[in-house]
């Protein structure tokens, strides 16, 4: 396995091209009523998971306050245990944003620091890599987004956090928060049907360019849609509390109109899972900016799929056909 590293931003922190995103691990969930987790996952199978990676190479792992509100971050740290290894010899982020306690709003300073403080105690860590929040929303007027600047700056001034990073879901929110957070990282969503942020000229690449940032991808599968993984005539049901049980690109008409196109691509890159995986993944980590892709996993067979797409690279014709084939 030939995994490369690639740094974050200005700073002398490298992770692995493929990393792994750690949202799966919460479980089904709900936040405010809403679902946001993840149906079937069992520990033992995530543990197998986590050691195919690391011995591959993968370096970083994600995660975040809300992923089963706490269990993902407390199952982590339960793993490296497991697995006798020391989590500060890998790069752990997670982030704050989604999960507002008792908070009027979970970017009020006090929260931010005490989430801080229960991240930390759940990852059984003195400090965390990389700490994003996890979204663009400051409240009306962007009320809070100055006190959540100068709460991270201070956590960083105090040696909780390395790195600051933020995550957002449209440019305008991007636009609006990195020149108060001054984050090394961004990140969001990005794969081969929608790279909005990473497209070379796109308005996030060009903020990316100016402020000297990197990118970390999530959903780089587009969360298995490009794996071909699903049948228009029995479009997959998903369970309660589960966050693709109403997303309308998982319904039977979405995955119909996908599926002729991922065959072109088959034809191209090959037939199997990973042959798709690797394209998919290779698509994103050649973007300029773009520092790792971070595939949500579940078990010891969808981390091996992820990490093999470290040994293929794509050429600028494969990048174009890709783009003209899901366009």
């Amino acid at each position: 396995m030939n995994m490369q590293y690639r740094a974050l931003g200005s700073t002398d922190v490298k992770v692995s091209e493929i990393s792994f995103g750690c949202w799966t691990m919460g479980g089904l969930n709900w936040v405010d009523g809403s679902p946001n987790g993840w149906a079937n996952v069992d520990e033992k199978e995530v543990t197998a998971g986590i050691k195919a990676g690391i011995d591959a190479g993968v370096n970083h792992f994600d995660n975040a306050d809300v992923y089963g509100n706490g269990r993902a971050e407390r199952m982590l740290a339960r793993v490296f245990d497991r697995l006798g290894l020391r989590s500060t010899d890998f790069i752990i982020a997670t982030k704050i944003g989604h999960f507002p306690g008792t908070a009027e709003h979970a970017y009020h300073p006090v929260h931010i620091r005490h989430q801080c403080e229960q991240s930390l105690i759940n990852l059984k860590r003195d400090y965390i890599d990389i700490y994003y929040l996890h979204h663009g929303n400051f409240g009306p007027n962007a009320e809070y987004l100055q006190g959540a600047a100068d709460t991270l700056d201070q956590l960083v001034k105090e040696g909780k956090i390395r790195i600051k990073g933020q995550s957002a879901y449209s440019a305008a929110d991007f636009e609006r928060a990195v020149p108060v957070v001054r984050p090394q990282v961004l990140q969001s969503w990005a794969h081969a049907l929608d790279d909005q942020f990473i497209r070379p000229g796109s308005p996030v690449q060009e903020l990316m360019e100016k402020h000297g940032l990197s990118f970390v991808a999530f959903s780089p599968l587009a969360q298995g849609r490009l794996l071909d993984k699903y049948d228009p005539a029995n479009p997959p049901a998903f369970e309660l509390g589960d966050n693709r049980k109403e997303n309308k690109a998982f319904g039977a008409e979405e995955i119909g109109k996908l599926k002729p196109k991922l065959q072109k691509l088959k034809e191209r890159f090959g037939p199997e899972i990973q042959d798709l995986a690797a394209m998919a993944l290779n698509y994103v980590l050649a973007h300029p900016r773009v520092a790792c892709a971070i595939p949500g996993f579940r078990n010891e067979r969808q981390a091996l799929c992820n990490v093999q797409a470290a040994n293929r690279s794509l050429s600028e014709a494969d990048l174009q056909f890709i783009r003209d084939t899901l366009a």
